[in-house]
C-alpha cells in the first residue's frame, strides 16, 4: 500500500517558550540538524564515489565519527540514499526528455528540408503555371514578417538547426557531468519500524506528545530525551494508524519549524462495489469533464458534463479541481461504484511544443491533467471509492461513431461511456453496417479494424459534429465515394437522459 505524509508546522506551547522564545525540542533541532546535515553530505559523496557501499559499516562509521547511535544513523542513510537515487533519475528523465526534442527536432527539420526540395524542383519546370497538382510551399508573401515563405522558412531551419546543436551539446555533457545532489539544511529525518513501540524507538509519539532521543554528543546539553506536546494531524479522514511504523521528518520551512510523520494508512470502509455491478467513467477536456454512469449491462443510464477551467495559478487550479473531484465522489457514493478513468501520457507530445502551434503549446503546458488525477485518486481512495484506470484507444472514435447519435451525447460524454464499458471488460465491435464496406480480418484484434476506420474517416471527418447527423455510413467507408452524406437528427430519433442528483456541498 502507498505510504501518506501528514504534515504541520510544529506547535510551541506558551509553557514550553524560554526566554528566547523557543521550545526546548525546537533549540535542540537547531543543535541537531547542523550535524545530521554534515553527516548527510559525507554519505551523499561516498554514495557517488562508486566505491562499495556497505550500510552496516557506514552505519558503526557515523557512529563513531559524529557521536550518534544507530536509529540516527539509519535516517541520515536513508535520506542521503534517497536524495542521491532522485538525482540520478531526474539527470537520466532529463537526457531522456533531450533526446526526445532532438529527434522531435531533426524531423521538423527533415521535412522542411523536403518541402524546400520540392518547391525548388517545382519551379524549374516549364509553364508551372499550368499545373494542376500545385506546390507545397507557394511563393507567397508575408505582410506580418515581410518577407516570402521561403525566406520565412529558410530562416527558421538555420535556428532550428542551431537549436538541434545546442540540444545535442547538453546531452553529451550531461552524460559526461557527474551527479550534483543538494541536501538542504535545517531538516532531522528518522527512520521508523513497526517491530518497535510507537513505530519509532528514537521518535515515540503517543497521540499528543513527542518523545525525541537524545543523539550521545549533545547529551550534556539536553539530557537524553526531549519533549513536546505537538498534538495531533487534525483531518477530515484521519488514516493515520495507532501502530505501524512512523517516520518523522522535521524541517524548517520560511522561518519555522514543521514536522511531518510518514506512515502506512488504515484501511477504510469500502464504499464501491465492484466493477461489474455498474461504474462511472470520466473523459478530461481542457474545458469540461464527461461523466457517464452504466449499469451492469453496459447500458447508459445518466450522464453529464462538469466545466473545469484550466490553465489557473496553482492555488487557484486546485481548488477548481478539487470541487469537480467532490462531485464526482457524490456521485460515486451515491451509486456506490468505482470511477473508471484513462491513462495518458503527454511526456511524448510536451517534448514537441516547439515545433507545434502556440495555442496547442499554450493549451498543452495549462492542462492540469495529472494534478487532477493525483488530487482525484487521494480523494476517493480516503473514502472508499476505487478508481480504475484503462487504455484510452480509440475511445472518442468509438463514442463518436457508436453513440453519439444514438444517445444524443456529447463526444467527451461518449467517449466517457466507452471508458466505463471498457472498465467493465465489455467489448466494442464495429457496427455490422460499417464491416461491410471494410476489409475486416476476423483474426485481428478489433482494435485493428478500429484503426482502419479512424484512417478513413480522417481523410472524410473534419469536424466532430458530423457524428451526430450520418444517417448512412457507407458514404465514408466506402473508398468508391468520398461525399459525406450528413443529415440533421430528428427530434424523435434523439434519447436524452437527465439526471438529477442532490450532492452534498463540499468545501
Amino acid at each position: 500500500m502507498v505510504a501518506l505524509t501528514y504534515c504541520k508546522g510544529l506547535p510551541t506551547p506558551a509553557e514550553e517558550l524560554n526566554p528566547l522564545g523557543k521550545t526546548q525540542l525546537e533549540m535542540f533541532l537547531s543543535e541537531y540538524s547542523a550535524i545530521f546535515h554534515v553527516c548527510a553530505c559525507e554519505t551523499a559523496n561516498y554514495l557517488l564515489s562508486g566505491e562499495k557501499f556497505n550500510k552496516s559499516e557506514w552505519n558503526t562509521y557515523l557512529q563513531q565519527a559524529y557521536g550518534i547511535n544507530k536509529r540516527h544513523a539509519n535516517g541520515v542513510i536513508a535520506l542521503s540514499k534517497g536524495a542521491v537515487d532522485a538525482a540520478k533519475a531526474n539527470s537520466q528523465r532529463h537526457i531522456k526528455v533531450l533526446a526526445a526534442q532532438i529527434k522531435s527536432c531533426a524531423d521538423w527539420i527533415k521535412r522542411a528540408e523536403r518541402k524546400l526540395k520540392n518547391a525548388r524542383k517545382f519551379y524549374r519546370r516549364k509553364n508551372w503555371q499550368a499545373s494542376k497538382t500545385g506546390c507545397q510551399l507557394p511563393i507567397d508573401c508575408s505582410i506580418q514578417y515581410r518577407q516570402t515563405n521561403w525566406q520565412n522558412l529558410r530562416f527558421r531551419l538555420h535556428h532550428k538547426k542551431r537549436k538541434l546543436h545546442h540540444y545535442q551539446m547538453q546531452v553529451e555533457y550531461l552524460k559526461a557531468a557527474p551527479i550534483r545532489v543538494t541536501i538542504p539544511k535545517g531538516q532531522v529525518y528518522v527512520v521508523g519500524s513497526k517491530d518497535e513501540a510507537y513505530g519509532n524507538q528514537t521518535c515515540q509519539w503517543d497521540g499528543q506528545t513527542i518523545k525525541f532521543r537524545v543523539p550521545y554528543c549533545l547529551e550534556e546539553k539536553f539530557g537524553k530525551y526531549v519533549s513536546s506536546r505537538i498534538g495531533d494531524f487534525p483531518r477530515k479522514v484521519n488514516r493515520l494508524p495507532v501502530d505501524g511504523a512512523k517516520t518523522w521528518h522535521f524541517y524548517r520551512k520560511d522561518g519555522r519549524w514543521c514536522v511531518a510523520v510518514q506512515f502506512t494508512p488504515a484501511p477504510v470502509k469500502q464504499v464501491s462495489r465492484s466493477i461489474q455491478r455498474g461504474c462511472i467513467g470520466i473523459d478530461l477536456n481542457p474545458g469540461s469533464i464527461g461523466w457517464s454512469y452504466v449499469d451492469p449491462e453496459g447500458n447508459l443510464k445518466h450522464h453529464g458534463l462538469l466545466p473545469i477551467e484550466m490553465g489557473l495559478p496553482r492555488g487557484k487550479q486546485d481548488v477548481a479541481i478539487r470541487h469537480v473531484c467532490f462531485l464526482l465522489l457524490g456521485m460515486a457514493s451515491a451509486y456506490q461504484c468505482p470511477i473508471v478513468c484513462e491513462q495518458l501520457d503527454f511526456s511524448r507530445k510536451k517534448t514537441q511544443l516547439r515545433e507545434k502551434g502556440r495555442k496547442y503549446a499554450r493549451m498543452l503546458s495549462g492542462w492540469a491533467y495529472s494534478r487532477f488525477y493525483e488530487l482525484l485518486r487521494a480523494i476517493l481512495s480516503n473514502r472508499g471509492i476505487d478508481l480504475v484506470t484503462v487504455n484510452p484507444a480509440y475511445s472518442s472514435l468509438i463514442g463518436g461513431v457508436k453513440y453519439a447519435r444514438m444517445y444524443g451525447l456529447a463526444s467527451d460524454e461518449a467517449a466517457a461511456l466507452v471508458i466505463a464499458r471498457r472498465g467493465m471488460r465489455l467489448g466494442e465491435k464495429l457496427p455490422s453496417s460499417i464491416t461491410a464496406y471494410l476489409e475486416v480480418n476476423d483474426r485481428k484484434h478489433v482494435w485493428s479494424h478500429w484503426n482502419q476506420l479512424n484512417s478513413k474517416l480522417k481523410r472524410s471527418i473534419h469536424s466532430r459534429h458530423l457524428y451526430y447527423g450520418i444517417s448512412n455510413w457507407e458514404s465514408l467507408v466506402n473508398p468508391q465515394q468520398g461525399s459525406v452524406n450528413a443529415l440533421g437528427m430528428n427530434a424523435e430519433e434523439t434519447y436524452t437522459a437527465e439526471f438529477c442528483l442532490d450532492l452534498p456541498k463540499y468545501g
